[in-house]
């Protein structure tokens, strides 16, 4: 096991990254600033990974795999103990990173923390769950044997809106099951995304080379990423168009890999004729604006029956015009910064391009810096941007629907299909209609808004392929081997 030690004060050396077992600057020419979205405040300033520091990533992973395969479950299931001790240990530590680096509510990063530590804790079971099968034969005393052991090296791609967790998800499952990964955090949240992970498992014990990170520009190293020869699976968490480019480099290029892809998201939210109106509006508001709406299972799309259209419309604008909007450290804070200026005019975009197409805004606000407040829309025709297309920010469109055929209808109308939810008054309704709904997750009178760490999480469609969490994980993360054993001599007819 590492040797290493951390002195009991906070994590500090980010301007270097952990690659080959040692912490070192990028070799690329080139250098970024990490900001706060809030304030602009520069929190580190960190050279760039080049593609030879991908190749070194890659290759001290590749050495040292097997070495840390063959450690006992035990040892394995330790490290990621230790990893929640110092979770709860430095849990303020690691809040602060996401409330300054992704513009987290604190509220949110406390959400984060909380999932992050979860699948840790959920991960450290995994080395004893692994296990193989003994199958029955029709060839006469033949023995049928399923191994199951780790892929091998295992590359994270990771996305800067909920950086620890969905970093976390990936890597916490793939060390425990043997695997040495190198992960590649998006370029918004490069700490909170790796480097502070890193230095929790280096902490924790886990020994030098099996965990790498290469913070560097996509336009640099995002396609070597992939396409080097040594790592069996690439995990990914972003948008649907770029994980269509790593699904083409990862199946058609020289050195075929598996993918795990968690994508885009267009969640419908559906409120039946029965449902109970203030527990959906609650809810709605809840699930659409936590985190500024920057998340995949975040709801873009609330559909309501006729019925209840006008009465939930009232009151979820009177409890969206009581948000709070401004400095996300404050914990009275429901709606921070968006991430950056670019993602900041695009949907200042959408929302022009949605008043175009003739939807009524009930709520909205000029922004101020990198804060937007809250959108409401209504008159929302199918064909609507804000219907088509996932906004990723505070703003959210309300749909009339005819009766429950047609919210089935209206919410199926896309080509995504990650989460959502459906509010009745009659549970085995809801699960009928969950039933009916083309996503790979559906939740009844609940948020969308949810991951537990044993449960199968993923989508359908374009909203990726593969689940995470749980058994399912270790399906991913894993390969099996048949090895037959034939105990007596068989005769064959020739």
């Amino acid at each position: 096991m590492s040797d290493t030690k951390q002195s009991p004060g906070a994590y500090s050396g980010f301007e270097a990254q952990p690659i080959g077992g040692r912490w070192r600057t990028g070799r690329s020419t080139r250098s970024q600033t990490d900001t706060n979205p809030f304030n602009g405040e520069t929190l580190v300033e960190i050279p760039l990974a080049s593609v030879q520091d991908v190749d070194d990533a890659y290759e001290s992973a590749g050495a040292v795999q097997k070495a840390w395969a063959a450690t006992a479950p035990a040892e394995r299931a330790l490290v990621l103990h230790n990893v929640v001790r110092l979770f709860d240990a430095r849990r303020e530590e690691i809040i602060s990173w996401l409330i300054r680096e992704a513009g987290s509510t604190r509220l949110k990063a406390i959400i984060e923390w909380e999932s992050a530590r979860a699948i840790t804790l959920e991960a450290a079971s995994f080395p004893y769950r692994a296990a193989g099968r003994i199958l029955t034969s029709d060839i006469a005393g033949k023995e049928n044997r399923i191994y199951r052991r780790p892929l091998g090296v295992i590359g994270i791609i990771s996305p800067w809106n909920f950086p620890l967790h969905l970093t976390q998800r990936s890597l916490a499952p793939a060390l425990a099951l043997g695997n040495a990964v190198v992960v590649k955090p998006a370029s918004d949240t490069p700490v909170s995304g790796g480097l502070l992970l890193a230095k929790i498992f280096e902490e924790a014990g886990l020994p030098s080379g099996v965990l790498n990170v290469t913070v560097g520009a996509g336009s640099e190293i995002g396609d070597h990423f992939v396409e080097h020869p040594l790592p069996r699976l690439i995990s990914f968490t972003g948008s649907t168009a770029v994980g269509r480019g790593i699904g083409r480099i990862a199946m058609g290029g020289t050195h075929i890999k598996r993918v795990a892809l968690e994508l885009g998201g267009n969640s419908p939210f559906v409120v039946l004729d029965d449902a109970d109106v203030d527990l959906a509006v609650r809810t709605a508001v809840f699930g659409r604006f936590l985190h500024q709406g920057q998340i995949c299972m975040s709801i873009n799309r609330i559909i309501v029956d006729d019925s209840l259209h006008d009465t939930f419309v009232e009151r979820f604008v009177e409890h969206v015009r009581g948000l709070k909007t401004g400095d996300p450290n404050d914990i009275k804070t429901a709606v921070g910064p968006i991430i950056n200026a670019s993602q900041l005019h695009g949907i200042v975009d959408r929302i022009e391009q949605a008043k175009r197409d003739g939807a009524r805004m009930m709520v909205g606000g000029e922004p101020d810096g990198q804060l937007l407040p809250p959108h409401v829309f209504t008159d929302v025709s199918p064909d609507n941007v804000l219907a088509r297309e996932e906004s990723f920010g505070p703003v959210v469109p309300i749909l009339r629907a005819r009766n429950e055929d047609d919210a089935l209808l209206l919410a199926n109308a896309t080509d995504y299909g990650l989460s959502s939810a459906v509010f009745t008054d009659d549970l085995e309704r809801g699960v009928r209609f969950a039933q009916a709904v083309e996503a790979g997750m559906t939740h009844v009178n609940d948020t969308p808004l949810i991951d537990e760490a044993h449960a199968a999480f993923g989508g359908e469609k374009n909203s990726g392929i593969g689940r995470f969490g749980g058994e399912w994980i270790i399906d991913e993360f894993t390969s099996t081997h048949w090895i037959s054993v034939q105990h007596t001599p068989r005769a064959y007819p020739f």
